[in-house]
């Protein structure tokens, strides 16, 4: 089981660096570094650089790139020079996968492409000493297109059990972003988490994501981080509170300590 434990233990460092440093003694910190690969859900509202803001705002240093292209599936990423360069571009600690939003939803695309592209990326990602996280998507708003599926929550009770099921075989974080959507959905239906589209996130969101890929990473709760990406406080504290509940209620569900 992954343990989670590098950006707890660079920030107990940069606290005795900076101990030292006032004593005249001075050493570079070492910024954990968090690579995003997926699609337009990672980029669309830049959800690396809101995760990177509110790492700082908390008192991390952190560095979040991303390779993400509109609507590209782990498989293309998996098959991808460009996508295998990044991974070894630098010596990332985490590494987060996003699937293409439809793919989950489908038992064939799942089986014959999800698993065995996030199976090939996770060696990849091994193999360089960096740690693989699951991004879980969310339901569309209007339901799957997959037979058998349906709405919204059935959607997202598919899409789930499909981050699970490889989460589990290899032993990897999951970032419960759907279950944090679909916990905030059922507090408040009026939220507007979809834009027009019914797909793509609006900023809050992207912003509920990244509290989720915050406590997921970095081990700490994101409520009452300062950091709100323009949203009101109100608003920043509700989902900053739905992404600490979902990620502590079902810890062992995503493999988390």
């Amino acid at each position: 089981m992954k343990t989670l434990t590098r950006p707890l233990l660079a920030l107990a460092l940069s606290i005795v660096l900076a101990a030292c440093s006032n004593t005249g003694a001075g050493s570079a910190q070492h910024d954990t570094r968090v690579l995003f690969i997926g699609n337009s859900h990672t980029f669309h509202n830049d959800v690396p650089k809101m995760f990177e803001s509110m790492a700082r705002t908390g008192g991390y240093s952190v560095k979040a790139d991303m390779i993400a292209h509109g609507g590209w599936t782990l498989l293309e990423h998996a098959q991808s020079a460009e996508t295998t360069k990044k991974i070894r571009s630098e010596e990332w600690d985490y590494i987060v996968l996003q699937e293409q939003g439809d793919v989950p939803s489908f038992s064939n695309s799942r089986e014959q492409e999800m698993y065995p592209a996030i199976r090939g990326l996770h060696n990849e990602i091994s193999a360089r000493g960096a740690e693989t996280v699951l991004f879980m998507t969310w339901g569309h708003r209007d339901g799957s297109l997959a037979e058998g599926v349906g709405g919204y929550n059935a959607e997202s009770a598919v899409v789930e059990s499909a981050y699970v099921k490889i989460g589990n075989e290899l032993d990897v974080a999951i970032a419960p972003v759907g279950v944090a959507w679909w916990t905030a959905m059922r507090s408040n239906p009026s939220l507007t988490l979809w834009v027009d589209d019914g797909n793509h996130a609006t900023k809050e969101g992207s912003y509920l994501a990244a509290s989720v890929l915050y406590h997921v990473i970095l081990g700490q709760s994101p409520e009452r981080n300062s950091y709100t990406a323009g949203i009101s406080n109100d608003w920043a504290l509700f989902f900053q509170t739905v992404a600490a509940e979902t990620v502590s209620a079902n810890a062992s569900r995503w493999n988390l300590p």
